[in-house]
């Protein structure tokens, strides 16, 4: 069995954090070093936001906490517990946005082997999202209800921030809307008011290569699709 331990420093350009990023669904059982995720998080606090107001609250879980939490999301799913998700689920979706989510279905169904018809493979897939793919660590991001997608798209920024600064750590990292399923449980688990909406959360630590989920590789969009250039 091979795995990375990485141990990269800050000076990775932002060119290669950005192109290295991608979601790890397997991971080491080493915790991140405390020291490492001072300094992961503070870096992630100099995200951009509307008028510097930082809307973001997040609440990481390591040690018994992360297991308590992992092990509540998977008897919720066994018992059939309905999700509350504070912000709604994605929605359902078609034309060019529905052909890439099954390009990227196809490429990680494929790394791990499972057929279109596998029922139990999938199910097995999405369980481990609420296992956290076994990662030491995972943090919930939230915010004050009151600010709804205004202050929405800054706690985005913040995320994406948090995760190129991950990269360049040597931290494999998966953002999960998942982790907003079941906000009653984070909030209890950290004693978070019901002023704070649950997000979505993030997953994360040393990747373990050994995991055939991570050998999954996503494309992107050509240019011309996404962006307008007008002079």
């Amino acid at each position: 069995m091979t795995a990375t331990l990485a141990t990269r420093d800050t000076d990775m350009t932002l060119s290669e954090a950005i192109r290295q990023r991608r979601s790890v669904r397997g991971y080491l059982a080493t915790p991140v070093p405390e020291a490492t995720l001072q300094a992961v998080f503070e870096l992630a606090q100099w995200a951009p936001s509307n008028c510097n107001v930082q809307p973001w609250q997040v609440f990481v879980a390591s040690g018994a906490t992360r297991d308590q939490l992992r092990q509540r999301f998977l008897d919720n799913v066994a018992q059939g517990r309905a999700m509350t998700p504070d912000m709604g689920f994605m929605p359902a979706l078609d034309g060019s946005h529905r052909d890439r989510q099954v390009v990227c279905a196809q490429a990680l169904y494929g790394a791990m082997g499972i057929e279109r018809g596998d029922k139990a493979g999938r199910m097995g897939a999405t369980l481990r999202n609420f296992a956290l793919f076994d990662a030491p660590h995972v943090c919930f991001i939230g915010m004050d209800r009151r600010f709804g997608l205004p202050m929405a798209l800054d706690v985005g920024m913040y995320a994406q921030t948090l995760m190129l600064a991950m990269t360049a750590h040597g931290i494999g990292s998966c953002a999960q809307g998942s982790m907003g399923y079941y906000p009653e449980d984070v909030r209890e688990a950290f004693g978070i008011s019901d002023d704070i909406a649950i997000l979505f959360g993030i997953s994360f630590g040393y990747e373990d290569d050994s995991v055939a989920a991570n050998r999954a590789r996503t494309v992107r969009a050509s240019l011309d699709e996404s962006v307008v250039f007008r002079r």
